[in-house]
């Protein structure tokens, strides 16, 4: 194993990539994305490179093409949460291209997509990710109320991610629930949105969460980080309106120099949330 101590200081990352023979390479969808954007980047020997795996956030189509195109190495992608330790679904490692999914469950899992009365959702309907197997956590640590509410009567854990399965068993993972934007009654997920902005020229990273109008009604809002500043609001909604249905595209877009991460690198939208710009 490679440790990397502080992955957000891309150049010297680069730097230490130069001189190892890496193998498999973990990682979340801002990570790569960053990574892309150094200049050294394409330059490095990835003729070692086995295994690209995305995980922790959505990964986007567009990061995961331009990456095989760079390291010629297939990006697939796992699903799974700290209480199902934390693997639950992943791709075949054999895949030869993105495919959108995070695969099949692993060994002794079960995995089924619930509908909100609870109740078993036929194959490609929307409904919350239930989890059961070996790895998923007997309860949180001296919260026995909070456990009781995390699990079904049969033993299922709820995830709280919101995704459908496939007639051959594939999970597609739509979005965490709490992040789901309702516009006069319609659902907006707002990975969605992102996939699409993200796969416009010349944006770095974006992320949409909902906001309010003046009229307190819930509307779509994206922030985005841009390479140069050619790129105007009305282009990125034109572009929006061109690829989205009218109810999903932004009512209110906003520019930032760079957008909030966790710990671990993700965008923190609960942080976009609370900002009032």
């Amino acid at each position: 194993n490679l440790l990397i101590p502080n992955p957000r200081d891309f150049k010297n990352f680069v730097s230490t990539l130069e001189n190892e023979a890496f193998h498999i390479f973990p990682g979340v969808n801002t990570l790569f994305n960053a990574l892309m954007n150094q200049k050294k980047f394409p330059n490095l020997d990835f003729s070692n490179l086995r295994i690209s795996i995305g995980g922790g956030m959505a990964l986007t189509k567009s990061v995961a093409e331009r990456w095989h195109k760079i390291t010629g190495c297939p990006m697939i992608e796992g699903f799974g949460l700290s209480e199902t330790s934390p693997v639950a679904t992943v791709v075949s490692v054999n895949a030869k291209e993105y495919s959108g999914n995070v695969g099949l469950p692993v060994s002794s899992t079960e995995v089924r997509i619930a509908d909100d009365a609870g109740e078993e959702a036929d194959f490609n309907q929307v409904g919350e990710i239930l989890v059961k197997g070996p790895q998923v956590m007997k309860g949180y640590w001296k919260k026995s109320d909070e456990t009781k509410l995390v699990f079904t009567s049969d033993g299922f854990f709820k995830t709280g991610d919101l995704g459908t399965m496939d007639p051959e068993g594939f999970v597609k993972i739509i979005d965490r629930k709490k992040d789901m934007i309702n516009i006069s009654g319609f659902n907006v997920y707002p990975n969605e949105v992102e996939q699409v902005v993200s796969s416009y020229p010349n944006v770095i990273e974006c992320a949409v969460v909902g906001g309010l109008n003046d009229k307190s009604e819930e509307i779509v809002k994206l922030f985005v980080v841009l390479k140069n500043k050619s790129v105007t609001k009305e282009n990125l909604l034109q572009f929006c309106k061109q690829n989205l249905a009218a109810y999903k595209c932004p009512k209110e877009i906003i520019f930032k120099k760079e957008l909030p991460k966790t710990n671990v690198g993700k965008i923190s939208r609960k942080t976009l949330r609370e900002k009032k710009s």
